[in-house]
């Protein structure tokens, strides 16, 4: 079956948006590197909360894309596929948020001076 993000009813945008969050991205991530517990990854996980990390593994494995034995987390073969863009992704990220932030900060200060 062919799909077509530009069309407003593809379903394959529903699969860019499970991938594409920012929480799924982060869990996937840090599965990438071995299966863990729940509170091992809350704790890998700055930031995110028991709510936001049980509702992103619990949409990931519903996707398929994550399983759960001996009460681990673990990445499923299809969660796999995706550890080569995400990773891609993360490093792209983290090499590049110093010129965003300076980018975003130019364009406020520009706002603020009624220049923009």
């Amino acid at each position: 079956m062919q799909y077509d993000l530009f069309l407003a009813d593809c379903p394959a945008r529903t699969t860019l948006e499970l991938v594409a969050n920012r929480w799924s991205v982060v869990v996937m991530y840090g599965l990438g590197q071995r299966p863990m517990r729940f509170g091992e990854l809350q704790e890998r996980i700055g930031g995110i909360s028991a709510k936001s990390l049980s509702e992103a593994l619990h949409r990931l494995e519903d996707n398929g894309l994550l399983e759960r034995s001996d009460e681990r987390w673990e990445l499923t073969a299809l969660g796999r596929t995706l550890l080569e863009p995400i990773g891609a992704l993360a490093r792209w990220a983290e090499e590049h948020t110093a010129v965003l932030l300076d980018a975003r900060d130019t364009r406020v200060a520009r706002a603020a001076a009624g220049k923009d």
